[in-house]
């Protein structure tokens, strides 16, 4: 890959994890041209070893990185578990993955589609009717809330910043008053399927139809069929126990005092059950590493359903989300992904659909809800794509 075009796919990856969602070119099926990566030999290491040295830092106070490549594989790890007592990073710690989630929430939806328990072309009114009031005219499909162009306004949360959201971390928001408390703002802000708008109430919904088609719990369900298929044995779904179980590296967050001086306040437990099918799985480098390379070769998702993952919602401008990922594309290379933030941890996992390239990171950031650039996330997204 020649260096501008390296650094353009770099630095769109790195926002994509930082800041979300970005607008592009809309294309109905993205171009899948052979990878640029394949005939590299290898990781950068030196450059990844680079990115992630001196942890702790302003930014962030560790970091886990896994590369892997059609010449080899690179695993590193840097930082501390805590700043109190300066151990090391744990390297297999476990973390929270954030809107990674909606990744499982996605394959689990379409693996119930592949045995013809869901129909993605339904109105989701009709599996949720108790949900749903009379003023929801417009059918919103079940493909509308995987690729995000339902048109439903969000839910409410316990806060509108950090500082509130922190004073009631350990209390307990359930799924369907999040569900209830946006559809009771009302119909659509858009006409589903015209636009395209990254709200977690798309998969908080599908939480909920998920349980409603099977009977069973959505944390059960994801587990049978995703996590257990994909071979990922130490990631779960907390519910409202505040706690990461198992190893850990702990999460901060900067808050600015009001003498100007800044101080890390400790994040790691956290009540996160209102994000639930949307973003409140904990899991490992290791584990989303496998999740990234089953589920792109297809031993989760059987085709036709697993190209919902790989299309983009065809006449919607800007379109960049398809059934849980996104696609940021440069000089015809296209790279495949999810990220996810939650106070104290930022995730991504992404790479080229043949696999020849793969990232999968996880960055105790100490902003990790923030707009801005993450010089730490920026190293290694460039590192990794040399």
């Amino acid at each position: 890959m020649r260096a501008r075009s390296h650094a353009v796919l770099a630095a769109s990856v790195v926002l994509a994890l930082a800041a979300g969602p970005l607008a592009a070119p809309a294309f109905a099926a993205p171009p899948a041209p052979a990878s640029r990566f394949a005939d590299q030999r290898g990781p950068a290491e030196e450059a990844l070893r680079a990115a992630i040295a001196g942890l702790p830092n302003q930014y962030a106070t560790a970091a886990l990185v896994r590369v892997g490549t059609t010449g080899g594989d690179w695993h590193g790890s840097a930082g501390v578990r805590d700043l109190a007592r300066g151990r090391p990073a744990h390297p297999d710690a476990r973390f929270r993955a954030g809107s990674v989630t909606k990744v499982v929430t996605a394959a689990t939806v379409l693996r119930l589609a592949a045995q013809d328990e869901i129909d993605l072309d339904a109105p989701v009114q009709g599996y949720l009717p108790d949900l749903f009031t009379p003023d929801f005219e417009q059918p919103i499909s079940v493909r509308h809330l995987l690729n995000h162009t339902s048109g439903l306004k969000p839910g409410d949360g316990l806060g509108d910043d950090f500082a509130e959201l922190y004073a009631h971390r350990y209390d307990t928001l359930t799924p369907q008053q999040v569900a209830a408390s946006a559809i009771a703002k009302g119909p659509e802000d858009f006409v589903p399927g015209t636009r395209q708008q990254y709200l977690n109430i798309n998969y908080t919904i599908l939480g909920l139809l998920i349980e409603k088609v099977t009977g069973r719990s959505y944390a059960s369900e994801a587990t049978r069929l995703v996590l257990r298929p994909a071979g990922m044995h130490h990631t779960y779904f907390p519910g409202t126990d505040p706690r990461i179980r198992g190893p850990l590296n702990r999460g901060y967050q900067a808050v600015e005092g009001p003498d100007g001086t800044t101080r890390l306040i400790d994040v790691t437990e956290w009540n996160q059950a209102d994000r639930w099918a949307a973003g409140d799985m904990i899991s490992t480098t290791a584990d989303l590493e496998r999740l990234l390379t089953k589920l792109f070769r297809g031993k989760i998702v059987p085709q036709p359903e697993l190209e919902e993952m790989f299309t983009t919602p065809a006449g919607v401008t800007g379109a960049t989300m398809s059934a849980g990922l996104e696609y940021q594309e440069a000089d015809g290379q296209v790279f495949w992904g999810k990220s996810g933030g939650r106070y104290g941890y930022n995730a991504f996992i992404g790479g080229t659909r043949d696999l020849s390239r793969t990232l999968v990171c996880a960055v105790n950031s100490t902003d990790a809800k923030g707009t801005g650039r993450n010089p730490v996330v920026d190293a290694i997204t460039a590192a990794a794509l040399r």
